[in-house]
Protein backbone atom coordinates (compact mmCIF):
# COMPACT_ATOMS: atom_id res chain seq x y z
CA UNK A 1 0.00 0.00 0.00
CA UNK A 2 1.16 3.68 -0.63
CA UNK A 3 1.79 6.42 1.40
CA UNK A 4 -0.25 9.33 1.76
CA UNK A 5 2.35 11.71 0.88
CA UNK A 6 0.04 14.88 1.20
CA UNK A 7 -0.32 13.83 4.71
CA UNK A 8 3.55 12.78 5.46
CA UNK A 9 4.50 16.84 3.72
CA UNK A 10 1.44 18.45 5.86
CA UNK A 11 3.13 16.66 9.18
CA UNK A 12 6.25 18.11 7.89
CA UNK A 13 4.54 21.47 8.09
CA UNK A 14 5.34 21.72 4.62
CA UNK A 15 2.43 23.22 1.96
CA UNK A 16 0.63 21.28 -0.30
CA UNK A 17 -1.05 22.09 -3.55
CA UNK A 18 -3.85 20.57 -5.74
CA UNK A 19 -7.33 21.53 -7.60
CA UNK A 20 -10.78 20.24 -6.90
CA UNK A 21 -12.77 18.16 -9.86
CA UNK A 22 -16.76 18.81 -10.54
CA UNK A 23 -17.37 17.65 -14.08
CA UNK A 24 -14.11 16.69 -16.24
CA UNK A 25 -13.36 13.40 -14.60
CA UNK A 26 -11.58 12.07 -17.73
CA UNK A 27 -9.08 9.04 -17.62
CA UNK A 28 -6.55 11.40 -18.33
CA UNK A 29 -7.62 13.80 -16.02
CA UNK A 30 -5.14 12.74 -13.11
CA UNK A 31 -2.36 12.52 -15.15
CA UNK A 32 -2.50 15.74 -16.28
CA UNK A 33 -3.20 17.25 -12.63
CA UNK A 34 0.26 15.41 -12.14
CA UNK A 35 2.12 16.68 -14.66
CA UNK A 36 0.90 20.22 -13.41
CA UNK A 37 2.89 19.87 -10.13
CA UNK A 38 -0.55 18.84 -8.05
CA UNK A 39 0.29 17.19 -4.87
CA UNK A 40 -3.14 16.02 -4.72
CA UNK A 41 -6.49 15.74 -6.31
CA UNK A 42 -9.86 16.39 -4.76
CA UNK A 43 -12.94 15.09 -6.62
CA UNK A 44 -16.28 16.75 -5.25
CA UNK A 45 -19.23 14.14 -4.86
CA UNK A 46 -21.56 17.18 -3.01
CA UNK A 47 -22.37 19.23 -5.73
CA UNK A 48 -21.54 17.06 -8.72
CA UNK A 49 -22.89 13.91 -9.31
CA UNK A 50 -19.54 12.37 -9.76
CA UNK A 51 -20.24 8.69 -8.87
CA UNK A 52 -18.74 5.77 -6.47
CA UNK A 53 -18.20 3.94 -9.27
CA UNK A 54 -16.11 7.21 -11.03
CA UNK A 55 -14.31 7.67 -8.15
CA UNK A 56 -13.25 4.04 -8.57
CA UNK A 57 -12.29 5.23 -11.74
CA UNK A 58 -10.33 8.08 -10.98
CA UNK A 59 -8.66 6.28 -7.72
CA UNK A 60 -7.31 3.68 -10.38
CA UNK A 61 -5.75 6.18 -12.93
CA UNK A 62 -4.02 7.79 -9.61
CA UNK A 63 -2.44 4.25 -9.02
CA UNK A 64 1.33 4.57 -9.96
CA UNK A 65 1.11 8.25 -10.33
CA UNK A 66 2.83 10.69 -7.73
CA UNK A 67 -0.54 12.44 -6.48
CA UNK A 68 -2.86 11.73 -3.74
CA UNK A 69 -6.82 11.19 -4.58
CA UNK A 70 -8.71 12.75 -2.16
CA UNK A 71 -13.01 13.29 -1.56
CA UNK A 72 -15.81 15.43 -0.35
CA UNK A 73 -18.07 12.38 0.08
CA UNK A 74 -21.92 13.14 -1.35
CA UNK A 75 -23.11 13.43 2.58
CA UNK A 76 -21.27 12.70 6.29
CA UNK A 77 -22.27 9.63 6.82
CA UNK A 78 -20.08 5.80 7.76
CA UNK A 79 -21.53 4.02 4.74
CA UNK A 80 -20.49 6.93 2.59
CA UNK A 81 -16.72 6.76 4.15
CA UNK A 82 -16.73 3.41 3.98
CA UNK A 83 -17.66 2.88 0.55
CA UNK A 84 -15.08 5.52 -0.67
CA UNK A 85 -12.38 3.77 1.86
CA UNK A 86 -12.67 0.95 0.14
CA UNK A 87 -12.22 2.30 -3.41
CA UNK A 88 -9.08 3.71 -2.34
CA UNK A 89 -9.78 6.98 -1.95
CA UNK A 90 -6.93 8.43 0.35
CA UNK A 91 -8.54 11.06 2.27
CA UNK A 92 -11.77 13.06 3.37
CA UNK A 93 -12.88 16.31 3.65
CA UNK A 94 -16.27 16.39 5.30
CA UNK A 95 -18.95 19.00 5.40
CA UNK A 96 -20.57 21.59 7.41
CA UNK A 97 -18.85 20.26 11.25
CA UNK A 98 -20.28 22.32 13.59
CA UNK A 99 -19.53 20.18 17.12
CA UNK A 100 -16.72 18.46 18.75
CA UNK A 101 -19.36 15.47 18.82
CA UNK A 102 -19.58 15.39 15.42
CA UNK A 103 -15.92 15.09 14.36
CA UNK A 104 -15.40 12.35 17.10
CA UNK A 105 -17.99 10.41 15.23
CA UNK A 106 -16.05 11.14 11.87
CA UNK A 107 -12.70 10.11 13.24
CA UNK A 108 -13.94 6.80 14.47
CA UNK A 109 -15.38 6.51 10.56
CA UNK A 110 -12.06 5.84 9.52
CA UNK A 111 -10.40 3.68 11.62
CA UNK A 112 -10.37 -0.08 12.41
CA UNK A 113 -11.04 -1.23 15.61
CA UNK A 114 -9.90 -0.98 18.45
CA UNK A 115 -9.39 2.61 17.37
CA UNK A 116 -12.52 2.96 15.24
CA UNK A 117 -15.62 0.95 13.69
CA UNK A 118 -14.56 1.18 10.00
CA UNK A 119 -15.25 -2.94 8.91
CA UNK A 120 -12.95 -5.07 7.67
CA UNK A 121 -12.37 -5.75 3.92
CA UNK A 122 -9.20 -6.68 2.33
CA UNK A 123 -7.79 -7.68 -0.87
CA UNK A 124 -9.77 -5.35 -2.81
CA UNK A 125 -8.97 -1.46 -4.38
CA UNK A 126 -8.03 0.25 -1.03
CA UNK A 127 -4.81 -1.91 -0.35
CA UNK A 128 -4.51 -2.81 -3.80
CA UNK A 129 -5.69 -6.18 -4.35
CA UNK A 130 -3.05 -7.43 -2.52
CA UNK A 131 -3.27 -7.83 1.86
CA UNK A 132 -0.51 -10.47 3.00
CA UNK A 133 -0.32 -9.05 6.42
CA UNK A 134 -4.06 -7.94 7.75
CA UNK A 135 -2.73 -6.18 10.82
CA UNK A 136 -0.42 -4.43 8.59
CA UNK A 137 -2.45 -3.65 5.97
CA UNK A 138 -4.77 -1.99 8.78
CA UNK A 139 -2.15 0.14 10.50
CA UNK A 140 -1.06 1.51 7.62
CA UNK A 141 -4.80 2.39 6.38
CA UNK A 142 -5.55 4.05 9.70
CA UNK A 143 -2.09 5.91 9.61
CA UNK A 144 -2.24 7.50 5.73
CA UNK A 145 -6.17 8.51 5.74
CA UNK A 146 -6.25 12.15 5.73
CA UNK A 147 -8.82 13.58 7.84
CA UNK A 148 -10.49 16.96 6.65
CA UNK A 149 -13.43 19.11 8.33
CA UNK A 150 -14.92 22.00 6.52
CA UNK A 151 -15.35 24.86 8.84
CA UNK A 152 -17.72 26.84 6.59
CA UNK A 153 -20.61 28.29 9.21
CA UNK A 154 -20.80 30.55 12.45
CA UNK A 155 -21.47 27.34 14.41
CA UNK A 156 -18.19 25.96 13.06
CA UNK A 157 -16.00 28.86 13.64
CA UNK A 158 -17.61 29.37 17.19
CA UNK A 159 -16.59 25.33 17.38
CA UNK A 160 -13.82 24.90 15.76
CA UNK A 161 -11.42 24.54 18.96
CA UNK A 162 -13.11 21.91 20.14
CA UNK A 163 -13.44 19.95 16.54
CA UNK A 164 -9.85 20.49 16.44
CA UNK A 165 -9.07 19.17 19.36
CA UNK A 166 -9.50 15.93 18.60
CA UNK A 167 -7.50 13.07 17.92
CA UNK A 168 -7.58 11.77 14.62
CA UNK A 169 -8.98 15.15 12.77
CA UNK A 170 -5.99 16.35 11.24
CA UNK A 171 -7.14 19.63 9.32
CA UNK A 172 -9.68 22.34 9.16
CA UNK A 173 -10.54 23.50 5.74
CA UNK A 174 -12.05 26.90 5.36
CA UNK A 175 -15.82 26.80 2.94
CA UNK A 176 -15.42 30.64 2.28
CA UNK A 177 -19.09 31.05 0.58
CA UNK A 178 -20.75 28.79 2.56
CA UNK A 179 -19.11 30.58 5.78
CA UNK A 180 -20.31 34.20 4.64
CA UNK A 181 -23.66 32.94 3.74
CA UNK A 182 -24.30 31.66 6.96
CA UNK A 183 -22.25 34.67 8.73
CA UNK A 184 -24.91 36.44 6.74
CA UNK A 185 -22.30 39.12 4.60
CA UNK A 186 -22.70 36.54 1.29
CA UNK A 187 -19.77 36.51 -0.42
CA UNK A 188 -18.25 39.96 1.47
CA UNK A 189 -14.60 38.20 2.18
CA UNK A 190 -13.31 41.42 2.90
CA UNK A 191 -15.80 41.65 5.72
CA UNK A 192 -14.17 42.64 9.10
CA UNK A 193 -16.13 39.69 10.87
CA UNK A 194 -15.27 37.10 8.08
CA UNK A 195 -12.03 38.15 8.54
CA UNK A 196 -11.69 37.76 11.92
CA UNK A 197 -13.52 34.29 11.44
CA UNK A 198 -10.35 33.36 9.33
CA UNK A 199 -8.04 34.20 12.26
CA UNK A 200 -9.81 32.29 14.82
CA UNK A 201 -10.09 28.80 12.49
CA UNK A 202 -6.06 29.69 11.63
CA UNK A 203 -5.50 29.97 15.53
CA UNK A 204 -7.09 27.02 16.80
CA UNK A 205 -5.43 24.61 13.90
CA UNK A 206 -1.75 26.24 15.25
CA UNK A 207 -3.25 25.65 19.03
CA UNK A 208 -3.90 21.65 18.18
CA UNK A 209 -0.85 21.09 15.86
CA UNK A 210 -3.34 20.90 13.22
CA UNK A 211 -3.20 22.18 9.23
CA UNK A 212 -5.66 24.51 7.66
CA UNK A 213 -6.60 24.69 3.77
CA UNK A 214 -8.81 26.49 1.67
CA UNK A 215 -9.31 26.91 -2.21
CA UNK A 216 -7.75 29.75 -4.14
CA UNK A 217 -9.80 31.10 -6.90
CA UNK A 218 -6.90 33.27 -7.98
CA UNK A 219 -2.83 33.71 -7.20
CA UNK A 220 -3.22 36.78 -5.22
CA UNK A 221 -6.26 35.17 -2.85
CA UNK A 222 -4.02 32.15 -2.46
CA UNK A 223 -0.82 34.40 -1.65
CA UNK A 224 -2.93 36.12 1.12
CA UNK A 225 -3.69 33.40 2.61
CA UNK A 226 -0.31 31.44 2.57
CA UNK A 227 1.32 34.38 4.44
CA UNK A 228 -1.63 34.04 6.92
CA UNK A 229 -0.47 30.45 7.91
CA UNK A 230 -2.59 28.05 5.14
CA UNK A 231 -0.33 25.23 3.94
CA UNK A 232 -2.97 22.95 2.25
CA UNK A 233 -3.61 24.80 -1.15
CA UNK A 234 -6.37 23.73 -3.76
CA UNK A 235 -5.74 26.42 -6.35
CA UNK A 236 -9.39 26.66 -8.22
CA UNK A 237 -11.51 23.57 -9.83
CA UNK A 238 -11.78 22.41 -13.39
CA UNK A 239 -14.68 24.33 -14.57
CA UNK A 240 -12.95 27.87 -13.46
CA UNK A 241 -9.85 26.82 -14.96
CA UNK A 242 -11.17 25.89 -17.90
CA UNK A 243 -13.49 28.54 -18.51
CA UNK A 244 -10.96 31.47 -17.24
CA UNK A 245 -7.93 30.30 -19.89
CA UNK A 246 -10.53 29.80 -22.60
CA UNK A 247 -12.21 33.16 -21.91
CA UNK A 248 -8.98 35.08 -21.80
CA UNK A 249 -7.71 32.96 -24.51
CA UNK A 250 -10.61 34.45 -26.44
CA UNK A 251 -10.12 38.02 -25.31
CA UNK A 252 -6.56 38.16 -26.33
CA UNK A 253 -7.19 36.84 -29.91
CA UNK A 254 -10.18 39.66 -30.51
CA UNK A 255 -8.23 42.14 -29.00
CA UNK A 256 -5.32 41.26 -31.71
CA UNK A 257 -7.71 40.65 -34.27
Amino acid sequence: MRENSVKAKLARGEHVYGTMIFEFASPGLATIVANAGADFIMYDMEHSGISEAEIKRQVAYCRGLDIVPLVRPPEKSYTATARLLDVGIMGLMYQMVESKAEAEEIASWVQYPPHGVRGAMFGGAHDDYASPDVAKTMAIANERTLVMVLIETAKGVEKVDEILSVPGIDMAHVGHFDLSLTMGIPGQFDHPDFQAAIDNIVAAANKHGKAVGFLAPNIEWGQQWIDRGFRFVTYSYDIGLLGDALRAGIDGLKRSG
